[in-house]
């Protein structure tokens, strides 16, 4: 297959390379493309240094598959001239998200959705990734009325630079220096707050919390659920952690959800109460899969029955790099 990479020198790039080789997938042609100011880099991909292309409209002709990880204004701009090429656009961005013509696809929960593509499939965003890894198999046991979750999403949802941003205000920080902020709005190492994009002042909801509650009805195809999200920013590197609630319509043992995560295709369960060992963001980073754990269930004093898990996925790779290869892979 032709691939053609968009925004190949940044974060999600890198890792579209890491993943395209782990996994073997065949790629016969790799363009690497990004912006001007990126462009004449090299890269390594399979031994072979490439390098990098500017991003222009006649950058597709001739390729099968374009990974696109550089921007929603980007992956706009560069819509048309992709579906005119006759390559299939696999974008990371939240441009097309929300857009009825376009798939919104997590490969182990909704794949029949990619055959319906008209040229683009969108990749969700990651904190929903993550979040539906670790609740559809629950989903397959019981039906789901609510779903609480609150996030811990690492630097890396902001991109290469944002992680650079930690590490330095860390040493800022322990050699007694004021730490500096350029790609968020007050520190992030040794701290947290809520999430970086855009408040609705209207709502209280930021725009992170918008995402997860209208993609997880588009991927599920249902919005009969109650969804109520909390997403804040924490000084980890690159794996989101998510505290999840849910309510279900009968009571679930812990040794049936159990089961069901271990047998889900991408989720490992980590739960061993004995040591106190549950999913850790230092564990998930590099790893492929979701990790599960915390699973606790019963019935609230109100008769409610309900489930508590804690997750952790790599936001790089299954809530970005990998899910997009994955998508490629099933066209």
């Amino acid at each position: 297959m032709r691939v053609a990479i968009a925004g190949v020198t940044g974060a999600v790039g890198e890792e579209f390379l890491r993943v395209l080789e782990k996994r073997n997938f065949p790629v016969s042609e790799l363009r690497p493309l990004a912006s001007a100011r990126s462009a004449g880099k090299t890269i390594q991909f399979r031994g072979k240094e490439y390098t990098v292309g500017e991003l222009r409209s006649d950058s597709f002709k001739g390729m099968d598959l374009a990974l696109f990880s550089a921007g929603g204004s980007v992956s706009r701009a560069f819509r048309q001239a992709v579906v005119e090429s006759g390559a299939v656009m696999v974008d990371n961005s939240s441009a097309f998200r929300m857009d009825p013509d376009v798939p919104l696809v997590v490969p182990e929960i909704n794949p029949a959705d990619i055959k319906i593509h008209k040229g683009v499939i969108a990749n969700p965003n990651c904190s929903t990734i993550i979040l539906l890894m670790a609740v559809y198999p629950v989903m397959q046991l019981a039906k789901v009325s609510k779903i609480i979750v609150s996030t811990y999403q690492a630097s890396s949802g902001a991109g290469a630079q944002a992680m650079q941003e930690l590490e330095s205000q860390a040493r800022q920080h322990l050699s007694g220096e004021k730490m500096e902020s350029r790609i968020f709005p007050f520190p992030l190492a040794f701290n947290a707050f809520s999430h970086n994009s855009a408040m609705d002042v209207v709502s209280g909801l930021n725009q992170e919390e918008e995402k997860m509650v209208k993609e997880t009805y588009k991927i599920l195809h249902s919005d009969s659920m109650d969804i109520q999200a909390t997403c804040v920013r924490i000084g980890t590197l690159r794996a989101h952690a998510e505290s999840i609630y849910l309510e279900t319509d009968r009571e679930l043992s812990r040794e049936e959800i159990t089961a069901a995560l271990q047998h889900f295709p991408g989720v490992q369960v980590e739960d061993d109460r004995k040591s106190n060992r549950f999913p850790m963001p230092l564990v998930a980073s590099g790893q492929d899969d979701v990790f599960v754990g915390r699973i606790r269930s019963g019935k609230s004093k109100s008769g409610q029955a309900f489930v508590n898990l804690f997750c952790c996925g790599d936001q790089i790779l299954k809530g970005a790099a990998l899910n997009a290869v994955q998508i490629a892979e099933k066209l």
